[in-house]
């Protein structure tokens, strides 16, 4: 069956989904444990990957995809995976990757100095080489970019895919799943010489189809409230609420007030009215809603997220469809924090709780009727 594996790496990002076919998507990489410190509750990310690419007996994805190139998503990225564009980052027991999907950003943008410099290069070589590689928004600076190599865009673009577009490749037939994209938006993209990575993240809805059920994912990477609220505005716009539902929501940028709204709040992050919409109204019932970040704070000793106006926004969100917030950082609980796994079936998606017995069981839940999407 299909499921969702969210890794406890403090405020970092990396989700595995594995296919009813067994194939498997990996959602971004940070492998952030510190291995000289001994209390670092963070999982050791790539010991959790080989571990379980041993047992399909495999050593690839048949998808990496970097939403952007922040180091909390692609932290050690060039330790683990086999890079085409260089022989050193070909040495060694390393993931290859079939098809890499970057947002046209990871190409186009200048001041990298890193990992995200080393991922700029192997997605500039497979735009290149013209295979192994889906481009997400085409904006003039890309086009541009292209041309200035001696690239034809014309020869390259059945390899980039549009916000409003479904991702080539996948289907609810023969995959049981199709991608939706809601984000980067070429516009956005083409409006500033600077950068700025979370407004140019890559945003995806997901619908998982087993038997006659199906089960809708929205994956948010980084993006703020005001990305949302153009998602938001423009998918009502083209009467495609449907894209916007969700059963799993990966919450946006660790439990950050900005994915909500402008303003933190004394208790509590008020939403602007895009925002409410998608996660007061989009949320199906019993829908999951998962922050991939430490564990909430009970105070406001620190800026960075997760902040607990936040969280108690989403958690309010969460009581009101009968789901669950669950951190990643606190699952199954903050003293030893472990994988956090969501199956999908026909009874739609449910999170595998483990006992501290070490029994493992799956929170039960009536199935929907054939052919509901409730």
């Amino acid at each position: 069956m299909p499921k969702l594996t969210f890794y406890p790496l403090g405020n970092a990002d990396c989700c595995r989904v594995d296919l009813a076919n067994d194939d498997q998507l990996l959602f971004d990489y940070a492998a952030m444990r510190d291995p000289n410190d001994a209390y670092d509750k963070r999982c050791d990310l790539p010991v959790e990957l080989r571990k379980d690419l041993s047992t399909r007996k495999r050593n690839w994805y048949r998808v990496v995809a970097f939403t952007h190139l922040d180091h909390d998503h692609i932290c050690g990225a060039s330790d683990f995976f086999y890079l085409e564009h260089a022989q050193k980052y070909q040495v060694g027991h390393r993931v290859r990757i079939n098809e890499l999907w970057v947002p046209a950003a990871a190409i186009t943008e200048e001041g990298c100095d890193d990992e995200d410099r080393i991922i700029r290069a192997e997605a500039r070589h497979r735009i290149r080489q013209g295979k192994g590689i889906r481009v997400f928004s085409r904006p003039e600076s890309l086009k541009q970019w292209m041309t200035d190599q001696g690239i034809s865009f014309e020869e390259r673009k059945h390899l980039i895919t549009d916000a409003g577009q479904l991702i080539p490749g996948f289907s609810a037939l023969v995959d049981g799943v199709e991608f939706f994209v809601h984000s980067p938006f070429a516009t956005r993209q083409n409006e500033a010489e600077l950068v700025e990575r979370n407004m140019n993240c890559l945003v995806l809805h997901a619908t998982f189809t087993v038997g006659q059920v199906q089960t809708k994912i929205f994956l948010g990477a980084d993006a703020t409230h005001e990305a949302l609220t153009d998602i938001v505005r423009i998918t009502n716009a083209h009467c495609r609420q449907d894209r916007l539902e969700w059963d799993v929501m990966k919450i946006c940028h660790h439990t950050s007030y900005l994915a909500i709204g402008p303003e933190k709040g004394k208790e509590k992050t008020q939403p602007v009215p895009e925002t409410a919409c998608l996660y007061e109204e989009m949320g199906l019932s019993r829908a999951i809603m998962v922050s991939t970040s430490d564990p909430i704070p009970s105070n406001d000793d620190c800026s960075q997220p997760p902040h607990r106006q936040a969280a108690k926004y989403y958690q309010d969100c969460s009581v009101a469809r009968g789901g669950k917030y669950k951190v990643t950082m606190e699952h199954p609980r903050i003293s030893r924090p472990e994988p956090l796994v969501i199956e999908i079936d026909g009874t739609k998606a449910r999170v595998v709780e483990a006992f501290t017995a070490g029994i493992t069981s799956i929170v039960s839940r009536p199935a929907p009727r054939a052919g509901s999407n409730d």
